[in-house]
Order: structure tokens, then C-alpha cells, then sequence
């Protein structure tokens, strides 16, 4: 096992979550992602080796109770202790209310508020024992209000948000930081790129959110003094309005 500290992050993918993994892998952390395809997290993996860090592939749906729990004994039984959980899953779908199933509100609450609090609470049971820890869950625009053909997504990150929140309340005072991202804006992501080609073209303008600026904060969460924590930060381009 390394005596270097984890950081994992539940839902690396190819943008945000991606680039949070290479920011803390920049900074000599043991770096575990997780997918449900491990295969996926490949060209992660050894884009961040090849840079000289340590990063390890999981195959996981945070949706599992028992794989989760796995997942955080291998990690710290094998890894190192984790000093930051990032729970990364986006799980953004849009249905009228009318068409709205309930296997699709089911699972988008499973992904984006049961996997959730799987994560945060076997994170609050790996920190609690040293005191100290960063908990960072993503959240959105659907986050703060739900827009029409959303009710599934904004129940769900609705949901996340008061996760957070309790968990800060309850966490802070033992020593563990828990904070909340709300990403309000298009990300530069591929499907921005070929679905709304009007938007990205803003890219050069600072007109869509840059995940490595978005991984960038996570970073400074992470490092911030107890006596000055944030625990809700809002991300928008300048252009976005609010």
C-alpha cells in the first residue's frame, strides 16, 4: 500500500470528472476513478501514468450497496487512505412530465441521489477515524430550480443538494469538509460540440464552462483552511445568466 494519500472520484468521465483525476494525480495523490465500464476509464488511466502519476480503474455502479462498500475497504486496505471523495455522476435527462416513467425517474434518483449517499456516507466512515477529509459532490442548474422537462433530474439533485447540506452539518464539526458544486453552464464536452455547435462556438469567448478551470476549484476546496470553508460554490461562464 502507498503512503500516499487517494483521492477518489465516482464518475470519472471524459471532461469534469476526468480533470479533477488529473489534478489531484498532478499533486501526488493515489488517484481511483470509477465507471461502470472499467474499460472506459483506459485512456484515463494512462493519460495520467504517462504524466507520472498513480491512478487505479474501478468498475462500479454506485448504485450497489455492496459494491460500494467494496470499493472503500479495497481502497483503503490496498491504495492508501482516501483524503477526498469526489462523486462526479451527472445522470441529466429530459422527459415531459407526461412521459416521464417510472423507471426513468427511479433510476435518475438512483443515480443521482442513492449513489450519492452510498458514497458519502462510506467516505464520512473511511475520514471520521483521522478527523480530516474533503467530501465534494457535484451538482447543477437543477440543483437550485426545476426547469420544465426536468422533474426526474432537479428531484434528484434536489435531493443531493440536502445530502450535502445535512452531511456538512453533521461532518464539519468532526473535522471533515463537505461542499457542493453547482455547475451552472455548458461544459466543454463532445456532446455540447456536435448537439448545440451555437453554444460551443462561444468556447474562445469564455462562453462554456473549461473542465481543467472546473477541476481547478475542486482543488482549492480541497485545500481550504477550516476556519474559512465553503460549502456551496456556484461555476457559470461570465455570459450565463442567473
Amino acid at each position: 500500500m502507498s503512503t500516499a494519500p487517494a483521492a477518489l472520484i465516482i464518475g470519472a468521465g471524459d471532461a469534469t470528472g476526468g480533470a479533477i483525476a488529473q489534478r489531484f494525480a498532478r499533486e501526488g495523490y493515489s488517484v481511483c476513478v470509477t465507471r461502470r465500464q472499467r474499460d472506459a476509464l483506459q485512456p484515463l488511466i494512462d493519460s495520467i501514468q504517462s504524466a507520472g502519476g498513480v491512478a487505479h480503474g474501478f468498475g462500479c455502479d454506485a448504485r450497489d450497496e455492496e459494491a460500494m462498500i467494496a470499493l472503500f475497504n479495497q481502497i483503503e486496505a490496498e491504495i492508501g487512505p482516501l483524503d477526498v471523495v469526489v462523486f462526479n455522476i451527472g445522470a441529466n435527462v429530459r422527459f415531459s412530465i407526461t412521459d416521464t416513467t417510472a423507471r426513468v425517474y427511479r433510476k435518475v434518483w438512483e443515480m443521482a441521489a442513492f449513489a450519492g449517499f452510498l458514497t458519502g456516507r462510506q467516505a464520512a466512515k473511511a475520514m471520521l477515524p483521522r478527523g480530516h477529509g474533503s467530501i465534494i459532490f457535484t451538482g447543477a442548474t437543477a440543483s437550485l430550480r426545476g426547469s420544465s422537462g426536468f422533474a426526474a433530474f432537479s428531484s434528484a439533485k434536489f435531493a443531493l443538494r440536502a445530502l450535502a447540506q445535512s452531511m456538512a452539518r453533521e461532518l464539519g464539526p468532526q473535522g471533515i469538509h463537505v461542499a457542493h458544486s453547482i455547475i451552472d453552464g455548458a461544459i466543454d464536452t463532445d456532446f455540447i460540440r456536435d448537439n448545440f455547435p451555437e453554444r460551443y462556438a462561444l468556447k474562445d469567448q469564455g462562453g462554456i464552462l473549461d473542465p481543467e478551470h472546473i477541476a481547478e476549484q475542486y482543488w482549492q476546496l480541497h485545500c481550504q483552511p477550516k476556519d474559512c470553508w465553503t460549502h456551496e460554490l456556484d461555476l457559470r461562464p461570465w455570459m450565463e445568466t442567473f
